[in-house]
């Protein structure tokens, strides 16, 4: 499977998952994910009933991220974030508030339905320092040094090119800056049989990266002072729950999938710039 082709079966199912909310479902045609609803265990119960409030209910039924970067990232008020593959918004959203009007949340997303959707949730939300882009993420359409704060929510794993992903991160982040993600890990070789779904990359699984593998990735990238944070590592049941429908011996294959996979916080940071000796 091509590049190509991975990133247009990305954008197709992304894009319906938008229209399914934008006609009053959810992104995953049953309840709503990201708070209290049942998606799969990776979507599932990641804000809180808090965050539910401060953001309109299709940014939450939009969701379709492994995590919740914006409760475990350091924001600022005045600060610049970028969100890579914003999706529905929502994290864009809150940043926006947490950074306060002298700062700004951007929204990278390559999607037109989710763009859409994004920015009509922007507008019922009421928050003005916010601005979504078209684009890849592996082609980050902003300047050198100009974002403080990277964040990214269960997105960079579905990309077939991560080198460039992180080196794009790193050329817009300022010196000092920060890449916060939520991301989808393994912590052993995951069987061919997943691997050759294509579908699974839509879920957040098969193009995970192995834990060693992606602080090597970082750290070529030139990032520094990288962690890997578990946040949840998946159950042989959780793994029955999210391989089921996908034409497999789920029983084979689960238990060669039990403990594996986790969903991790995942940080590290762009080196300040040595002051002039001279």
């Amino acid at each position: 499977m091509s590049t190509d082709n991975i990133r247009e079966i990305v954008k197709q199912k992304y894009g319906q998952a938008a229209l399914r909310v934008q006609g009053g479902g959810s992104s995953c045609c049953g309840g709503s994910p990201a708070v209290g609803g049942s998606c799969d265990p990776i979507t599932s119960n990641l804000y809180s009933t808090q965050q539910g409030g401060e953001v309109p209910e299709q940014a939450l039924q939009a969701s379709l991220g492994c995590g919740n970067p914006t409760a475990l990232a350091q924001l600022n008020p005045g600060e610049t974030v970028l969100d890579l593959g914003s999706g529905g918004g929502i994290d864009v959203l809150l940043s926006a508030r947490r950074v306060g009007p002298t700062g700004k949340a951007y929204g990278l997303d390559m999607t037109d339905e989710m763009l859409a959707l994004a920015r009509a949730n922007q507008k019922k939300a009421g928050v003005e320092n916010v601005e979504f882009l078209k684009g890849e993420i592996e082609n980050i359409p902003l300047p050198d040094d100009s974002v403080d704060v990277i964040i990214s929510n269960c997105v960079i794993n579905l990309s077939p090119d991560k080198d460039r992903v992180l080196r794009e991160a790193f050329r817009v982040l300022r010196p000092g800056g920060r890449f916060a993600v939520s991301d989808v890990v393994v912590t052993a070789d995951i069987p061919d049989a997943i691997r050759k779904r294509v579908e699974l990359w839509i879920g957040c699984i098969a193009g995970a990266l192995r834990d060693s593998d992606y602080r090597a990735k970082l750290a070529a990238a030139g990032f520094a002072n990288i962690e890997l944070e578990p946040t949840r590592v998946y159950q042989v049941e959780d793994a029955r729950q999210f391989l089921a429908g996908q034409g497999m011996d789920v029983d084979a294959i689960a238990a060669q999938v039990d403990g594996k996979f986790m969903s991790a916080f995942v940080r590290a940071t762009k080196p300040a710039r040595a002051a002039c000796c001279s």
